[in-house]
């Protein structure tokens, strides 16, 4: 069963230390939702949530995450109070995306979804297709 993309969102800022300097903004953790989504496909062959993920125009945004955090603008979004834990897959997946993309500005993100098919061959304003996410992300696992 997958989880819903806030709770996914939610355990992704929680892994922030903003002592140290690391933030996510909205812009940033629209993309890492979008890797957590295709890597989780491409594994597994199934959606880590079910909301869907949209072509904007600065590249792949889950709406509905988008949405609940726009309020923060390109500003830093604060960690959760309470962060969900997640066991097995799920957690697997979105640590092993912190781990490997989180260490990018949100702009480098946004460049990097520019360039890869789920997003360039996806109308703007279209649904992202999991088929498409699956397919690509498939390339890009060792």
């Amino acid at each position: 069963m997958a989880i819903k993309a806030l709770e996914a969102a939610n355990y992704l800022l929680s892994k922030t230390d903003e002592e140290d300097g690391e933030t996510i903004s909205n812009l940033k953790l629209q993309k890492l939702l979008y890797y957590a989504q295709g890597i989780h496909l491409a594994k597994y062959g199934k959606p880590i949530f079910d909301e869907p993920i949209q072509a904007w125009m600065h590249g792949p945004v889950v709406p509905a995450v988008y949405h609940k955090f726009k309020n923060f603008g390109e500003n830093s979004i604060p960690r959760p109070r309470k962060a969900p834990d997640f066991f097995g897959k799920e957690k697997v997946v979105l640590d092993a995306v912190y781990r490997v993309y989180g260490q990018f500005s949100a702009w480098k993100l946004r460049n990097f979804t520019h360039d890869e098919p789920p997003w360039k061959d996806a109308a703007l304003g279209a649904t992202i297709s999991h088929s498409s996410l699956k397919n690509y992300f498939k390339t890009q696992l060792v």
